[in-house]
């Protein structure tokens, strides 16, 4: 009963709310209400707070769910290594992702990975770099992609190389180059990312000392290529996120063929659950 109560817990935190949270561990709100209160009964202090933007942890219940997530975690690895035992594969498994690799190759890997293994359910979390991050850390996740290098914290697994491109308008002084030099971003209006891919960019700016006249800072991909579409500046963007990319766009490689590492990132790949294990096993063997 107790472990209930902790995934009701943990459900609540994550969905930032009572009705939610009934709706996915499949209760009434009054019984997830209750359980929220009999926990914190237990304790003796108070976990969330309820207010008109919906739940909040207390600093008290911050630092309980901490230790939930972890039994939850190990309850879980234990179940599915019971399971394993019993020659079923079955269980839980809590992914971040980035919107690149959730458009790109999740729906694919999820779709066969389901029929080999139909008891092993997937959850996603998408997010940028910083969220991934802290879902690893706190143990909201099991494990994460992420743009290499990470924590040294981290233990990882790198699966693609994802180069970095120029993207610009088919009317801009430069869109018949084959290849765009970094001196020239200088003199030109430029669109930073300010998302997932930020910090790849602006390494590489870096490096080279470069000082682009950053016109905006756009976290949405999709918003960055409808102003380069519209002649506001240029960008650089990841191979991954330039798909069906509209004709007024010139996609050009940078100078020095730079890229983003993209791999998987988890506090420890030994101790994870065997579903997991068996997930990333299956994405390794998919992008080969």
């Amino acid at each position: 009963m107790t472990l209930i109560k902790y995934e009701i817990f943990r459900t609540v935190v994550e969905t930032g709310s009572l009705s939610k949270a009934a709706e996915v561990v499949g209760l009434t709100q009054s019984a997830v209400s209750h359980a929220i209160a009999s926990l914190e009964s237990d304790f003796g202090f108070s976990l969330i707070t309820r207010g008109r933007l919906g739940i909040h942890l207390t600093s008290n219940g911050e630092k309980i769910l901490l230790y939930m997530r972890e039994i939850l975690k190990w309850n879980e690895l234990m179940m599915q290594e019971v399971s394993k035992i019993n020659g079923l594969e079955t269980g839980i498994v809590r992914i971040g992702t980035l919107p690149s690799v959730s458009i790109q190759w999740l729906p694919m890997i999820i779709k066969q990975f389901n029929i080999d293994f139909p008891y092993i359910e997937i959850k996603l979390f998408e997010g940028d770099y910083d969220e991934i991050d802290q879902w690893i850390s706190d143990g909201t996740i099991d494990f994460g992609f992420m743009s290499l290098p990470v924590s040294k914290a981290y233990e990882v697994i790198p699966l693609k190389k994802d180069r970095l491109l120029c993207i610009l308008p088919d009317t801009h002084p430069l869109n018949q180059q084959d290849i765009i030099y970094l001196d020239q971003l200088k003199d030109e209006s430029f669109i930073m990312p300010k998302s997932s891919i930020d910090k790849d960019v602006r390494r590489i700016l870096k490096e080279h000392k470069i000082k682009p006249k950053i016109k905006y800072e756009i976290a949405e991909d999709q918003a960055i290529i409808s102003m380069v579409q519209n002649g506001l500046g240029i960008s650089i963007l990841p191979e991954m996120i330039l798909y069906r990319i509209h004709e007024s766009i010139r996609i050009i490689p940078l100078e020095g063929n730079y890229y983003r590492s993209i791999g998987i990132a988890a506090t420890s790949l030994r101790y994870m659950s065997p579903g997991s294990k068996k997930l990333i096993e299956f994405i390794q063997e998919w992008l080969k």
